[in-house]
């Protein structure tokens, strides 16, 4: 129940065993991850990633993250107009995107 907006919700489920409570509290984190991978499509430019272990998607994660946060400590410092997507934009170097010629 949200009781800001007063509104119930209903949710099915085959796990008997466990309180309506975890299963809305498990839900509400799983939206926080799926809003999380949605920000990071956007603001990011990770298109794909590369790898499949945890550590690769956390490395590539956090570069791109480290790369946001540079351009946006840039766009401070140097006070440039216009928001940090199109400043991101401008260069048009994505260093996630694949090239043929390095092996």
């Amino acid at each position: 129940m949200d009781l800001d907006a007063q509104k119930r919700f209903v949710s099915l489920t085959n796990i008997f065993t466990v309180p309506a409570m975890t299963i809305a509290d498990i839900y509400k984190q799983r939206w926080q991850v799926a809003l999380l991978f949605r920000w990071i499509k956007q603001h990011l430019r990770i298109k794909t990633f590369y790898g499949t272990s945890p550590n690769a998607v956390k490395t590539q994660a956090w570069i791109a993250v480290s790369i946001y946060l540079l351009v946006a400590i840039l766009k401070k410092r140097l006070q440039l107009p216009g928001n940090l997507h199109t400043i991101l934009q401008i260069p048009e170097v994505n260093i996630f995107e694949k090239n043929p010629s390095f092996k």
